[in-house]
């Protein structure tokens, strides 16, 4: 790999954006290709084309050969993802470890110093403050996932903003239809655009009759281990 390759690898890197090594195993020439590139004038084979979307949202490297019988070694380099949950309630205490064994970095944010303790969310990033000022320590980017759980606009509504503004992979809030309702409402006086506001899972998690904190807790996962998953395809035509 030559220097320039190099660089720009680690400065993805630095950026938190997904990239993909492209080796000719014929020739040795390597190319580098950052998701963001995506559907510009590339100038690779079509058939990798067709096939880098699906590896960008698998985070899968490996071995691609050509119907010409050309070979290539895609390494994918994806960031890890994040899921910053808002509000220190049980449904987090739950969600917390169970997304960290699937492999996320979780972070809770929550200005109410009673809830949000080591005690209560041990081993899991707590930033005790309110959002205008928490988020500035936990910037939001397409890789990062938000939950907002406690329910209070002046906590929730803000963090929701800053997710769609940073065109977070997954947005989610907890409510009934009748809550998000009346929080659809408040965005859109606020400013948000009507498209985007629309980009909210509510109510929060996958429907499957969940009633406890646990309950919800695993349903919110799966939704948004769904959503990491299926990154642009609907965008892109690929249901893969």
């Amino acid at each position: 790999m030559d220097r320039f390759t190099l660089q720009s690898l680690n400065e993805a890197r630095r950026q938190r954006q997904a990239a993909i090594l492209i080796t000719n195993l014929a020739s040795g020439v390597v190319r580098l290709v950052r998701e963001n590139d995506l559907g510009l004038d590339l100038m690779i084979e079509p058939a990798l084309s067709q096939i880098l979307p699906q590896r960008f949202r698998s985070a899968h490297s490996g071995l691609v050969e050509t119907a010409e019988g050309d070979q290539f070694f895609l390494t994918v380099h994806v960031p890890p993802p994040r899921l910053v949950v808002i509000g220190a309630v049980h449904i987090s205490q739950a969600l917390a470890p169970m997304a960290r064994i699937a492999g996320f970095d979780v972070t809770i944010i929550d200005p109410r110093t009673a809830f949000a303790t080591p005690e209560r969310f041990a081993d899991v990033a707590l930033v005790p403050h309110w959002p205008e000022d928490a988020l500035k320590r936990v910037p939001l980017d397409p890789f990062t996932a938000v939950a907002a759980l406690t329910h209070d606009p002046k906590i929730d509504d803000l963090p929701l903003q800053a997710a769609l503004a940073a065109n977070c992979f997954y947005v989610g809030a907890l409510g009934s239809r009748k809550t998000h309702a009346k929080r659809v409402e408040r965005l859109l006086t606020a400013g948000v655009d009507a498209a985007d506001v629309a980009k909210i899972r509510a109510p929060i998690g996958l429907a499957i009759g969940a009633q406890s904190p646990a309950e919800i807790a695993v349903s919110v996962l799966a939704e948004v281990v769904d959503a990491l998953r299926k990154r642009g395809a609907i965008a892109s035509g690929d249901a893969a």
